[in-house]
């Protein structure tokens, strides 16, 4: 049996999620995502996902909003998308449309279920023609 690691052990006083407090929050990301207004359908989308589909193709196939162009929203600085999933969004490593880390289960907001996933986050203040060359 392997040995628990420091963070794992049963007098640690944090979780190995309490790494992530230390770093300085991102100021920008670029999120991608799928909204379905039907549960079932969002979960049909991140049964592809599973199987190794492509998530701007999943975008493309599934999404029922502008986001069927690869599902790509642009920059979104924080505080310019809605709490529930600019929240979701900002916790997500960022990641490849071709191995994407994305939101399981979908979120949930008033526009329907989102599968969220982010390209890039931008951790320090930059111009936009900064960003923009990312």
């Amino acid at each position: 049996m392997a040995p628990k690691s420091k963070s794992q052990s049963s007098n640690s006083k944090g979780s190995v999620g309490d790494d992530k407090s230390k770093l300085k929050p991102a100021v920008a990301i670029k999120p991608r995502h799928i909204l379905c207004e039907k549960y079932s359908k969002a979960m049909e989308a991140i049964d592809k996902l599973q199987g190794g589909a492509k998530f701007d193709a999943i975008a493309r196939e599934y999404s029922e909003d502008k986001a069927r162009a690869g599902g790509d929203l642009g920059w979104k600085p924080r505080g310019s998308l809605t709490r529930v999933f600019e929240d979701a969004a900002y916790a997500l490593q960022p990641s490849t449309v071709d191995k994407p880390i994305y939101t399981i289960p979908p979120v949930k907001s008033s526009f329907g279920y989102h599968i969220i996933m982010v390209n890039i986050s931008v951790f320090k203040q930059r111009s936009l023609n900064e960003i923009d060359a990312i």
